[in-house]
Parts: C-alpha cells; structure tokens; sequence
C-alpha cells in the first residue's frame, strides 16, 4: 500500500507536475480573491478561452508564443473593459462575444496549421506530461509579479475593489488598478493553461475564493487561506491524476468542488449566503483613502 502510495514520486514527470500545480493553484487562489469580489467571475472563463486564441495565433504572425498569446489576452481583456464602460452591453455579453470569437479563431487555426507546443487535448483540459524547467520557471515568475503587484498596491486594490466610486474621487484610478489587474490574470492564465487547461481555469480560480469566503469575512485572511487551499487542491488534484488516469485539470478541479461541498455542509446556511453575497461587500470594512494608495 504505501508503495503504491509513494509510486508517483519515483518519477520526474510527476514531481515536475505537482510542483507545478501548487504553484499554479497557488497563483489562481491568489486572483480568485480579487476576481471574485469584482464580480467577474466569468472574465476568468472568458479570458483563458481568449489567451487560447493567441497561443494559436502567434505561430502564425512569427511571434514567440508565450508574448503572443499573452499580449492576445491583454488585448482581449482591454477591450473586453472598454465595451462595458461604454454602457452600451454588458460587461458579460462583452466577454461573450469577444472570448468565444476568439477561441472559435484559436481551434479553426489549430485544426488547420496545427501546433507547435502542447496537444490541443493539453491545452483544453491540461496534462501531468511535458510539464518542463520552462513551465515551473513562468508559473514562478507569474505567481512572483502576482504577489509583488499585489503587496506593493495592496491599498489601490483593496480601495479600488470595495468603493470604485469613491476610490476615483479620492485619487485612485481604478480605470488602472482594472488595466493592472488583467495584466496579472492574463499572464496568470498563460503560465497555467499547460496544467489546468482552457476550460477549467474558470473553476481554479473562484472555487477557492468562495470556500474561503464561506470561513471569513476578512480580506487579508481571504486573500493568503485562498492561496494556500488553491496549492493544496492543486497538489492533491495533481497527484490523484497519476493514479486516475485522467486529465490533470479535470481532477483538480473535482478535488476544488469536493473542498467546496465539504465546507458548504460544515458552514450551511451561512456559509452560503457569505458566498452569494460576495460582490456585495456588506461584510468588509470600508476603506480610509489616503495619499499612499495614489
């Protein structure tokens, strides 16, 4: 039994693949906190269908991948801002049309010129194989700038997040703390679609978010116990897809929704109306503005 146990370990694939879905999971739980609390839980779903249209896309324009589709996903998620602002659709029927065209455009051209890196099957649902140095080293260095970004304008965000109305008044652009903040997640999703996959990202970042926001009403314990449960997840996900047989995405987020019910049966009643509410804000403190978060 405990060799069974222990028989993933012995592999190098495996140990590449688990580190890299604590950090990835790790880096999700992160975003999610923020993400959530905007009420842009579908722009995480939207924007990884559009960095997925890039990753197919750069080959073709004979740019690297990795500043293709990120650079793809920076724009999408610009633009995908400045439609909603115009009050014209909405910021949902926005991210409808301009994530799904995009991803349409990424799967006609993978089927018609094919792909340089990962296996179409990899990108929609991630892979445990061919998680290289590369791929840990970007996951790194995304969940670093990640954190950094975070800390440095830890204020800006958590103004810009709670009182955007009053955040402007008070000198914070919160035009740019949004700018900032898709830069983040864009970059974010690139460095995970080779673990998680297109089409799960959407759950690895607002499952560990909304369980933690069922346990606390604070931002900042939101903020590092969504971190840590998004590493475990994705480390036990990671592991149970060795054994599984089954993609790598697939099982972490199985591992994230099982996280979820857990809590939400420990928590009941309160728990849920904790994670309905989440974009509310009637649970968190205001936010004093002062010149440091300018």
């Amino acid at each position: 039994m405990i060799d069974l146990l222990l028989e993933p370990f012995q592999y190098e694939f495996v140990v590449r693949g688990i580190i890299a879905a604590v950090l990835a999971g790790a880096l999700c739980g992160l975003l999610g906190v923020f993400i959530t609390l905007r009420g842009m839980s579908y722009i995480g779903h939207g924007l990884s269908h559009a960095v997925f249209g890039g990753y197919a896309a750069a080959p073709l324009l004979g740019l690297p991948i990795l500043l293709g589709a990120g650079a793809w996903g920076l724009g999408s998620a610009l633009l995908i801002n400045a439609v909603a602002r115009s009050r014209r659709i909405g910021a949902d029927a926005a991210i409808g049309v301009v994530t799904t065209a995009s991803f349409a455009l990424g799967v006609a051209l993978l089927t018609r010129f094919g792909t340089k890196g990962p296996s179409f099957d990899a990108l929609l649902f991630g892979s445990i194989n061919g998680v290289a140095n590369d791929d840990l080293w970007l996951l790194l260095g995304a969940l670093v700038f990640a954190a950094g970004t975070f800390t440095v304008l830890y204020r800006a965000f958590l103004f810009s997040t709670f009182d955007p109305e009053v955040a402007n008044v008070s000198g914070v652009s919160v035009r740019r703390m949004d700018a900032l903040l898709m830069l983040v997640l864009s970059v974010s999703i690139l460095a995970t679609l080779q673990i998680i996959g297109v089409t799960l990202v959407a759950a690895t970042l607002v499952i560990p978010a909304v369980v933690v926001r069922m346990l606390t009403d604070s931002f900042s314990r939101m903020l590092w116990t969504s971190t840590a449960l998004g590493a475990v997840t994705g480390a036990c996900g990671m592991y149970a897809s060795y054994h599984l047989q089954i993609p790598s995405g697939t099982t972490i987020v199985l591992v994230n929704a099982l996280v979820f019910v857990l809590v939400l049966m420990a928590t009941g009643p309160r728990g849920l109306r904790r994670a309905a509410g989440m974009d509310d804000h009637a649970d968190v403190p205001a936010v004093t503005p002062v010149a440091a978060v300018r």
